[in-house]
């Protein structure tokens, strides 16, 4: 009788610890501030799904907007990690304290697309000075238009320090230049516009390429120095989750991910959308 109870007892002590258990944490929000180019790339469908897996603590929300204003969303603390491409730009950010510590993720590169008929006649331009001057004076002759993002992007700010190299400073009003134009878009919706209406834009090559198929546009300028596309990564200072941000930031600048962005785009275009460069 004595060991029935024992039992009993022990069997109820067992169920009690059963029903007591708490239920595994939810995952904290991350927030991640970065550019429309590596989200209409289709980049984070591999990042960020491959980070909460080895992170289940964290749930990541993307909010993908020009360079400029996700360093805003850094400034405001409404972002806790930024992935973004304007070295200049981030560096005074860390600078000012905003954020904690800059490093280099991936870079690929910008190129000049526009209709096949080429206009302008860029392709084979001897550089990226002769190029934007060749567009400018087809501008000027009714030939043809630009599209600037003019979002203060990434891609924006990169285009701005082309013109005056090539001796141009385009202005986007009908009564100065009818030919340059500013959409206030993203990269995708932006090549959209360029392609309706067969005129030049910028554009990183992660998205140009990922969109190649939709678009009536070709590559007619490519492979200058000054191209260079440099993404970096900055954990936002005291920000609502600097633990997050400081984990997604570790993990991109690691090995798994790294080896991921160097993969992507392979497959279906035989070259990596971006070359991871994580020191």
């Amino acid at each position: 009788m004595g060991f029935v109870l024992v039992l009993a007892l022990g069997l109820a002590a067992c169920g009690e610890t059963t029903d007591t258990a708490e239920p595994p944490a939810e995952p904290t929000n991350v927030v991640l501030s970065s550019t429309t180019s590596t989200e209409d790339s289709g980049l984070f469908d591999e990042l960020i799904p491959a980070f909460e897996a080895a992170n289940p603590e964290y749930k990541v929300q993307v909010i993908a907007v020009g360079t400029g204003e996700a360093l805003e969303l850094g400034r405001t603390k409404d972002a806790d990690v930024l992935l973004v491409h304007a070295t200049a730009d981030e560096e005074v950010f860390v600078e000012e304290g905003y954020g904690i510590e800059r490093a280099d993720v991936m870079y690929n590169d910008f190129i000049i697309v526009g209709p096949a008929s080429d206009p302008a006649g860029i392709k084979g331009a001897a550089d990226i000075e002769a190029a934007m001057t060749a567009i400018q004076k087809a501008g000027d002759e009714g030939k043809t238009k630009f599209f600037s993002r003019g979002d203060d992007s990434g891609t924006h700010k990169k285009e701005l320090q082309l013109w005056p190299a090539a001796g141009v400073e385009p202005t986007p009003t009908p009564e100065t230049d009818d030919w340059y134009e500013e959409t206030g878009q993203g990269m995708g919706d932006t090549l959209k516009i360029a392609s309706e209406e067969q005129a030049y834009t910028m554009a990183d090559r992660a998205t140009y390429l990922s969109m190649r198929d939709a678009l009536d546009l070709e590559i007619l300028f490519e492979k200058d120095p000054t191209l260079l596309n440099q993404y970096g990564t900055i954990v936002v200072t005291e920000a609502k989750n600097q633990a997050g941000g400081q984990a997604f930031w570790d993990w991109v600048l690691g090995d798994e991910a790294q080896k991921l962005i160097g993969e992507f785009g392979v497959e279906e275009f035989g070259e990596p959308l971006f070359v991871p460069n994580a020191k």
